[in-house]
Order: structure tokens, then C-alpha cells, then sequence
């Protein structure tokens, strides 16, 4: 059964191998233009920096070096019910100097499309087992961020040899290079 998570839980993930599914629904544009919503992932070391420039997964960077991160792809348009994007993680991959993941959403082009957070609704993120589906957690966003453009779902953190997942829901005004500059 799912563990339904608030803002600033922690629970501790007992699979090495599980997805990270994020979903959400944009409101109908009042600007005239579609949303497109974008996962990106900081895989990151110690003192909390990206490991390399490979270390930041993205729609243009899928894999970690190590593979223990990949995403599965961009979703351009997020139509549909269930996740949006996924991104398959296989702890048992995982270079020893990885200490934490940070899961992000960004709104691509949102300055100029006028886009931002608070147009967007029923925003999750869930765990689940790849092989039976069996959702393990999952945090439903329910704060209106009505500036930001950037928001931090959560994050994947090793501790004591265990890995957790934070309920982060934590959002920003800048956009993606915002965040390239908080974790490099």
C-alpha cells in the first residue's frame, strides 16, 4: 500500500531498482501557447554539487554515467491521466560518491510564454516497483506557486547506508539554469 507523503516527510525506500513517475495538468493557457513541463534530475555527491556535467539528466542527457539514472524521455504536451515523464533508477548502479538526487520540474520557455506554476494542477510525484507497479510513496503538490517557474519535488538521499525520499515541493522563480547554479 502507498504511503501518502506532506511536504518535509521522509520515508525510507526499500528497493534498489524503482521508477520515479511526476505527473501533472496545466490549465488551459491563458497565454495562447502550451506548456511544456520538463523532469530534470541532479545527481550529486557529498558537498551537495553536481558529480559532472553528466550528473545532470535531462531531456538531452538521459543516462548517468553509471547508469543508474535514466529518464525515460521528454513529454512535450503532458495530455493524458498518470505520469507524465518517468525516470528508472537502479540503486544498485550507483557510484559510492552519489549521496542524492534532486527530482526538479521546470516549465520550458516559461518567461516568455508567461507561464508559471500556479496554472498548473494536480502535480505528483509517486515511487513505484517497475515489476509489480505496487506504488511505494507518492507526494501530491497542493501549495499554489503562483510566481514560479521551477519546483523542487523532492529528492532521493543516501543516509546512515539507507536511501530516503524527502517530500521537497519547494519552488523557484528562475527556471533550469537557477538550479544548474544552486547544485554546481
Amino acid at each position: 500500500m502507498a504511503i501518502n507523503l506532506q511536504k518535509g516527510q521522509r520515508q525510507t525506500i526499500n528497493a534498489p531498482k524503482f521508477v520515479i513517475g511526476l505527473g501533472w495538468d496545466a490549465n488551459a493557457s491563458s497565454t495562447g501557447t502550451s506548456f511544456d513541463l520538463d523532469a530534470s534530475l541532479f545527481v550529486m555527491g557529498e558537498n551537495k554539487k553536481i558529480l559532472s556535467d553528466q550528473h545532470f539528466i535531462f531531456y538531452n542527457n538521459l543516462v548517468s554515467p553509471d547508469g543508474s539514472v535514466e529518464h525515460t524521455g521528454d513529454n512535450l504536451t503532458g495530455d493524458g491521466g498518470g505520469d507524465d515523464e518517468q525516470i528508472k533508477i537502479d540503486l544498485s548502479k550507483a557510484d559510492s560518491k552519489i549521496t542524492e538526487i534532486c527530482v526538479v520540474v521546470t516549465i520550458h520557455d516559461a518567461e516568455a510564454r508567461r507561464q508559471n506554476f500556479g496554472q498548473v494542477r494536480n502535480s505528483f510525484v509517486r515511487i513505484f516497483d517497475p515489476v509489480t507497479n505496487e506504488v511505494l510513496l507518492k507526494y501530491e503538490l497542493e501549495e499554489d506557486f503562483s510566481i514560479e517557474t521551477a519546483v523542487e519535488f523532492g529528492r532521493i538521499y543516501k543516509r546512515n547506508d539507507e536511501w530516503k525520499f524527502e517530500a521537497v515541493g519547494v519552488g523557484m522563480k528562475g527556471g533550469l539554469q537557477d538550479y544548474l547554479n544552486k547544485y554546481n
